[in-house]
């Protein structure tokens, strides 16, 4: 264990990318990535490279792939969970027994808990008491590609312990790599949930061929629906307008390196979630978070008629052209 050591548990293309980060500043910074199948790890490890998500991308010596969980969680004092949000509850599961009560958990997982709809740092909390273990975050726009090109790339951390803010954004950071401390951690989270839903809705928008107008009204209005939730849930506005907020909300919005853009785009040319989904042949978040959103909304009775357009268009198979006529005709409010 060490100032110059990290332990990333989740080889998908966003956690190699993250671990390629650190590795990539040099050799006596020590990195562990952990993946879930020994064939993926010792794959990896052997050809030296993630061919599955990020191919030609080298592996650095000092980035070590492994499937040994225990020996992951025992390598540094700091563990950076990059799972998908369906499986961020199991991974702390598993994690616990070998966990010292000395670790600081980080996740950089966007989403919440599926069904609880909790943010994942309170998961963390409830599955790991009594250790009481400091909390961070990263979250902000970024595609896995470009960051382990090393090209600039910007995110947020904030967290339960300034201190592990400080040290873990000083970890992070590369000349190309910039980690700005932030102060609002609900605000961090929920900005990465809800973008990827709104994505979603701004892909079906261009994939009906509604132009750059819809998509930037349908951006715009997103914002106010995640400000919206997030002041009831306890941050505050101004927390949404950085880098985990505005700054994810465009980039996942705009780009087609997005999958949950890519599904909007499909079902708006007719194609249907099952078959978008496959053709894409990665997790979705946005697919997932959607019903989580809106239950979200309804419990904490919040207008999201966007969220709950798409919810309409994803689980109860609404045609997505007559989901967009219908919020064109809601009835007029101020901005």
């Amino acid at each position: 264990m060490g100032e110059k050591t990290l332990s990333v548990l989740g080889a998908g293309s966003y956690g190699t990318a993250l671990a390629l980060a650190v590795a990539s500043k040099g050799p006596e910074f020590k990195v562990k990535l952990w993946a879930r199948s020994q064939e993926q790890a010792e794959l990896m490890q052997r050809e030296r490279q993630n061919a599955k998500y990020l191919p030609g991308i080298v592996l650095p010596p000092n980035l070590e792939v492994t499937a040994d969980l225990a020996q992951t969680v025992a390598f540094s004092r700091d563990l950076l969970l990059v799972v998908p949000s369906s499986a961020f509850t199991a991974t702390l599961q598993a994690i616990k027994p070998f966990l010292t009560g000395s670790q600081r958990i980080a996740f950089a997982t966007k989403g919440l808990e599926h069904g609880s709809g909790a943010f994942l740092s309170q998961v963390i909390v409830r599955e790991l008491a009594p250790l009481n273990l400091p909390v961070a975050a990263l979250s902000g726009p970024t595609f896995a590609r470009e960051l382990a090109r090393g090209l600039p790339t910007a995110i947020a951390c904030a967290g339960t312990d300034p201190t592990f803010v400080a040290e873990l954004c000083q970890l992070m950071h590369t000349p190309t790599f910039r980690v700005y401390a932030s102060s609002d951690l609900l605000a961090l989270q929920l900005g990465g949930a809800v973008k990827n839903v709104i994505a979603i809705g701004a892909g079906m928008s261009d994939g009906l061929g509604y132009g750059a107008n819809a998509r930037t009204a349908l951006i715009s209005r997103g914002l106010a629906e995640m400000i919206r939730l997030g002041v009831a849930l306890g941050a505050s506005e101004r927390g949404f307008m950085g880098l985990s907020g505005l700054g994810d909300l465009m980039l996942t919005c705009t780009d087609n390196q997005s999958r949950n853009r890519r599904l909007g785009v499909m079902l708006g040319q007719g194609l249907t979630a099952p078959e978008a989904l496959r053709q894409i042949g990665q997790v979705v978040e946005g697919y997932h978070m959607v019903q989580v959103v809106r239950a979200l909304a309804e419990r904490h009775h919040i207008e999201m008629p966007i969220c709950h357009e798409l919810y309409e268009v994803l689980v109860n198979h609404k045609d997505g052209a007559q989901a967009a006529r219908d919020l064109l005709s809601r009835e007029l409010t101020s901005e």
